[in-house]
């Protein structure tokens, strides 16, 4: 596989090991805003101009959307694709497909990859670009990459060094502060009959992007109500993630109705089955990748072009559930693909750890830092999952969104898809919940049933 680095990228992974990494020069902080995007991604396009430059996003509201709505229109439904892949042709495109893409194409006839002309439509709010060059000479990771210090309200790694502080900038990938949604999580078992896992209201966080404040000790929240299926009905869940996750570690409570009270939940992290997908997923599955780093080493590989889920408008917002989940896959006429330039980030399991997965690869989009996509192997080295998030930015904030994402399982050949949220009313982007409201109390008495 050919890879580019930057020439900021530097050393990748050497000094991974270290308490704490330095961050960058202010000479090289210099090429934020210049040949790179206020955020890092490259601003030219790529030599045979299927890649676009940046030109600053997609900023303006496509006719037809009203303030404060949850479903965004298609900015781009009159695209047709440029670009078709399937199993007769992907030999010539495989240097830019993901190994699940590929094992996806071989394995089902009716799979295939429509690639629409690429538009580099992430877009930040001016406060956003403005505090990352400013955590950029600053920030710093330390507890083996495991935490980060010195950032605030701006992605603390544009310029990154090793694989740590790659997937910290996708940990804490601004979407907004705080929305809401309702949500449906559902798998397609391998006869190819689609089932609800689950469904519920989803509140999101992210303290580390309160610009009112200097600081915040929490990165991600989440607080998620089920409202079925009936079984499930009023159970809930409340998890809290810090910033520095060597002397905190992640706080998590359940609320069972039968019991009516609040547990505190441990276990709601890294490979545990994640009841949300009945089990489909593991818990550090979500949003590609969620949770501490501390069970893998992370190795910066390069910067590679790849086709990526991307502006899939029409799968988020516009679908039919019966019209997007199809037997052994989601229905390609209604998912989007383009061309996008992404950070390749391995992770492989560290001595003396367990994971249900034995290496793992991480694409970041350059321009949001978001994970796309994902390829997760077994102990023997094998392709287990396969996940892919469907990126569909949020132009009224504006913001990068990608919390609807799948996984392909091929071992039980089941798929799940998580945050859909296209018949159940959109996206909200709310205001911040107060901090009180975060408490296992407030979970308890928020308890239904």
């Amino acid at each position: 596989m050919r890879f580019t680095h930057t020439l900021l990228a530097g050393a990748v992974a050497a000094c991974a090991s270290l308490a704490a990494q330095a961050a960058v020069t202010a000479e090289e902080a210099k090429a934020l805003g210049n040949t790179l995007t206020a955020v890092g991604a490259e601003k030219a396009g790529n030599k045979d101009g299927t890649i676009p430059a940046y030109t600053g996003g997609l900023k303006s509201v496509p006719a037809g959307f009203k303030t404060g709505d949850g479903i965004r229109p298609d900015p781009f439904a009159g695209e047709k694709p440029r670009l078709v892949i399937d199993a007769k042709n992907m030999a010539e495109h495989a240097d830019r497909l993901t190994e699940g893409t590929k094992t996806l194409l071989k394995t089902h006839s009716s799979f295939r990859v429509d690639v629409y002309p690429t538009h580099r439509s992430v877009a930040f709010p001016k406060f956003v670009t403005d505090n990352t060059a400013a955590s950029a000479v600053k920030a710093r990771t330390g507890n083996e990459g495991r935490s980060i210090e010195g950032a605030h309200a701006g992605f603390p790694f544009p310029i990154p060094k090793d694989g740590y502080e790659a997937m910290w900038n996708h940990l804490v990938r601004f979407n907004g502060q705080s929305y809401e949604a309702k949500y449906r999580n559902l798998n397609v078992d391998a006869s190819g009959r689609p089932a609800l896992a689950t469904e519920g209201v989803s509140v999101q966080e992210f303290p580390f992007w309160d610009a009112t404040k200097t600081a915040a000790d929490t990165y991600w929240r989440i607080k998620l109500t089920y409202t079925g299926p009936a079984r499930r009905a009023g159970e809930a869940l409340l998890i809290v993630d810090p910033l520095d996750v060597g002397t905190k570690e992640r706080r998590a409570w359940t609320y069972l109705p039968g019991q009516r009270r609040v547990k505190v939940a441990p276990d709601l992290s890294y490979d545990t089955p994640n009841p949300g997908t009945a089990g489909a997923t593991t818990f550090d599955d979500t949003f590609i990748f969620n949770g501490a780093m501390d069970r893998f080493n992370f190795k910066l590989v390069g910067k590679k072009e790849m086709v990526v889920p991307y502006n899939a408008y029409g799968a988020v917002y516009q679908s039919k559930q019966d019209d997007l989940l199809k037997p052994n896959h989601l229905n390609p006429d209604i998912v989007r693909w383009e061309l996008h330039r992404v950070w390749v980030v391995e992770a492989t399991l560290r001595d003396g750890k367990r994971h249900v997965y034995g290496k793992r690869t991480f694409y970041l989009d350059e321009d949001s830092w978001a994970a796309l996509a994902s390829d997760n192997y077994d102990a023997r080295g094998q392709l287990y999952r396969a996940g892919f998030a469907y990126m569909a930015p949020s132009y009224d904030l504006p913001a990068p969104y990608t919390d609807m994402f799948g996984h392909y399982d091929f071992v039980s050949r089941v798929y799940s898809l998580t945050g859909y949220i296209a018949e159940t009313g959109g996206l909200r982007h709310t205001k911040a919940l107060s901090d009180r409201e975060w408490t296992a109390d407030a979970l308890a008495g928020a308890g239904i049933r």
